[in-house]
């Protein structure tokens, strides 16, 4: 069995096989079906309900559909060593040594690659996530959209594809002028000048702070002589400037580095978006009315016609952002995943219409809507941020939870529902923890190796016996690490981290069980002397290493050691 058959999974290696043996006796060619572990583990390692799910279709006993397919199975392609039709016709099967043997090979020789594949067709990703305006700190929100956008950057990097990670500067419009009017009212109210806040205007601390960090460094006789409205333009300038500088400080400090950050304001400085406005109207695509520009959306499935150009001659984002996905395109991105807010669900269909229109392939943008984050404490909602004003800062939050556990709550619920950030929990070092839980995990493994002076580098699945590992715990605990690349492009696949959270968490859980086994019975730690501790200290590593590899996709440490109370 080859590398890449360890690296497929025998879940997936086994469906394969099912699907074309369910083929053979009539089932429909786009049948999938599924593999599952079973939940009671003396029924095997493997079980298939395919032939419950085909009897209806079929119109035959799900019993005689599974001894048919059974007969149809080729198990030596499989790697099963056992097949049973169990109860009213499931499928029960179970996995040779030699997968596991060369399981755990794959997963020694791979190191710290384990969980890494290549990709069917590698393709050009562009992942655009967090793209917050550059007028004020970030949010928890935010801090949600950087998690999951760095995390399914690192997903699709891990399953063979090329990323780049990229931040879209929202440096052009009115909310860029409003921030310098807002500036302007601080600088006027701190010398007692007559000053009012614009309608709209950012209300934080932080704005004071900037207000009074231009003041200094610009000289308020030098801002006093400029017309007014040159020192709001100067104002919006600087601080778009300051307040990006501080995001990417932010986000570094979460563990998110960009690859590029694309400026708005280069999209006219450049003439793309004028460049893409004469397009569409040579084309009929876009026309005025009412002294605006409109984009014929009506023709792409919209309810409307959107505005690409105001009245008053300002451009809406619609329209930089259709230049800023041909950008995009020009730059050899053959996919682009943005992270947006649910609330911009309304934009998606009519953005993905137009740039099919414009010649772009239907699946060129896909975008990933992330729900809103509450952050909880005490069973209260934890509301604002003292410098913010209005919101709770993603830096306020991670420098009190950690990057780690931070990172982790963003991940581990599905983005597309609301989420609930328990501090309380978050704040609880025991392994009730979910972050701690697979962390401790990792350490304790680590801890074997310190404690028995085994350099795990050295350790060679040739030297343990499988027949020695315990039919339940520690065979289970195998048969999960040998799933993780499966699991990895699955989550890869749907663009879920949480899965890969699951996964983990699924995994610690067993890991730890069998870590406790050893208090109960000394012949059953892992550095006891027998025939058993070469098998056991393989997987030992190997549960090392995919731990780890999990906790970096996720772009978390691994720890080696973890003080805890009771410990």
């Amino acid at each position: 069995m080859t590398a890449a058959d360890i690296r497929s999974g025998p879940a997936r290696r086994l469906a394969d096989a099912l699907k074309r043996a369910a083929v053979e006796i009539g089932a429909p060619a786009d049948f999938d079906p599924q593999v599952e572990r079973p939940a009671d583990p003396s029924h095997g390692d493997l079980a298939s309900n395919v032939a419950l799910v085909l009897s209806g279709r079929l119109g035959k006993a799900p019993r005689d559909l599974a001894t048919a397919i059974a007969d149809r199975l080729n198990l030596d392609s499989t790697g099963v060593s056992d097949l049973s039709v169990a109860g009213p016709g499931f499928l029960n099967f179970r996995l040779s040594d030699q997968v596991l043997r060369d399981g755990l090979r794959s997963v020694l020789e791979s190191g710290p690659d384990w969980g890494r594949s290549d990709a069917d067709q590698a393709l050009r990703y562009n992942v655009e996530f967090v793209s917050a305006n550059p007028t004020g700190p970030l949010h928890v929100a935010h801090g949600r959209g950087a998690a999951i956008g760095d995390a399914t950057a690192s997903l699709l990097q891990w399953t063979g594809h090329e990323v780049t990670r990229e931040f879209y500067v929202n440096d052009a419009g009115r909310q860029i002028e409003l921030l310098g009017e807002s500036i302007e009212a601080r600088r006027r109210e701190q010398k007692g000048l007559p000053s009012s806040m614009p309608q709209g205007g950012y209300q934080g601390e932080y704005v004071r702070e900037i207000s009074s960090r231009l003041v200094e460094e610009l000289g308020e006789s030098a801002l006093e002589a400029l017309p007014d409205e040159e020192r709001v333009r100067l104002f919006s300038e600087r601080a778009a400037r300051i307040l990006r500088d501080e995001q990417a400080s932010d986000l570094a400090a979460f563990g998110i580095r960009m690859d590029r950050w694309f400026e708005e304001s280069s999209l006219f400085s450049t003439g793309d978006v004028e460049g893409l406005l004469s397009r569409m109207m040579e084309s009929g695509r876009a026309y005025r009315a009412d002294g605006a520009v409109w984009l014929r959306t009506t023709d792409l499935g919209d309810e409307k016609d959107r505005v690409l150009v105001k009245s008053d001659g300002s451009h809406t984002y619609f329209v930089s952002d259709i230049a800023y996905h041909l950008d995009k395109a020009a730059r050899g991105f053959e996919r682009a995943i943005d992270v947006w807010g649910a609330d911009h669900h309304g934009h998606v269909p009519r953005m993905q219409a137009a740039l099919t229109s414009l010649g772009l392939a239907e699946d060129f943008l896909e975008v990933l809507l992330i729900q809103l984050v509450t952050v909880m404490r005490g069973g209260e909602e934890v509301r604002m941020s003292k410098r913010a004003g209005q919101f709770v800062t993603l830096r306020d939050l991670f420098n009190e939870t950690g990057t780690d556990v931070a990172r982790y709550f963003f991940l581990m619920r599905r983005a597309e529902v609301p989420m609930t950030f328990d501090l309380d929990l978050a704040l609880d070092t025991s392994d009730a923890n979910p972050v701690y839980k697979v962390q401790y995990a990792h350490a304790r493994m680590c801890s074997v190796f310190t404690r028995g002076q085994v350099d795990p580098e050295t350790l060679s699945p040739s030297d343990a016996d499988l027949k020695q590992l315990d039919p339940g715990t520690e065979r289970r605990v195998l048969l999960s690490v040998l799933r993780f690349p499966e699991r990895v492009r699955a989550a890869a696949e749907a663009r879920a981290p949480y899965q890969v959270c699951n996964y983990l968490e699924d995994l610690a859980g067993a890991v730890n069980s069998w870590y406790h086994e050893g208090n109960l019975d000394p012949t059953r730690r892992l550095l006891a002397e027998g025939p058993s501790r070469p098998v056991r200290l393989a997987l030992a590593r190997a549960v090392q290493l995919t731990l780890s590899s999990g906790l970096r996709l996720l772009g978390l440490t691994a720890p080696e050691r973890l003080e805890r109370e009771d410990d």
